[in-house]
């Protein structure tokens, strides 16, 4: 009975490590701008990463963390920068995109389980998610505070020009996870 105790508190220390560890990935990957003809940040594969490697519920938890981080006003937002003017602000919606992302993987993964081929379909589908929150929540701010904007130059703003490296950032983050879950398991 003791041993279970200690198994479980071990279990529940270490699930607290890999979900703080995973947090700060995400903000350091936040950090990491590519610079291209639209510069690009690597949040979403720190969030596929870590949904992919930690699994939906332990991943789900490191984005949310991330993101209260930047809400309380540590800067783990791109360009170093947090708040909750941030998350409140015109891309504030790809930030929680993120969430919903992780939570759509999670869902993936309790319904057809964690197969090779399942992995990267959830995360498009999670990718989709994140930008039709995104998206949605960038057309409402930037109407309210400068006008109608139409759906399709909001999608030549922030999504397309991301397609390519998003798609990119998930092949990464399926080759990671692929290789990072089977060690992490046997420690």
């Amino acid at each position: 009975m003791i041993s279970t105790a200690k198994n479980s508190s071990f279990t529940k220390t270490r699930d607290m490590g890999y979900i703080a560890v995973f947090a700060v990935l995400i903000a350091i990957c936040s950090w990491i701008s590519i610079p291209t003809v639209v510069p690009f940040t690597l949040q979403t594969f720190g969030v596929f990463l870590a949904v992919g490697v930690l699994g939906g519920r332990r991943g789900t938890m490191a984005v949310l963390i991330y993101i209260l981080l930047g809400c309380v006003g540590i800067p783990v937002f791109a360009g170093f920068s947090g708040g909750i003017g941030i998350l409140a602000g015109q891309t504030g919606g790809y930030i929680a995109g993120f969430l919903f992302s992780a939570l759509v993987m999670w869902g993936i993964e309790r319904i057809f389980g964690s197969g090779k081929w399942i992995l990267p379909v959830s995360m498009i589908l999670g990718l989709l998610v994140c930008y039709a929150v995104g998206t949605a929540w960038f057309m409402a701010v930037y109407g309210a505070n400068t006008g109608a904007v139409g759906l399709g130059t909001v999608l030549g703003w922030c999504v397309i020009p991301f397609i390519i490296p998003d798609l990119a950032k998930i092949a990464l983050a399926c080759i990671m996870t692929w290789r990072l879950t089977p060690v992490l398991k046997n420690l």
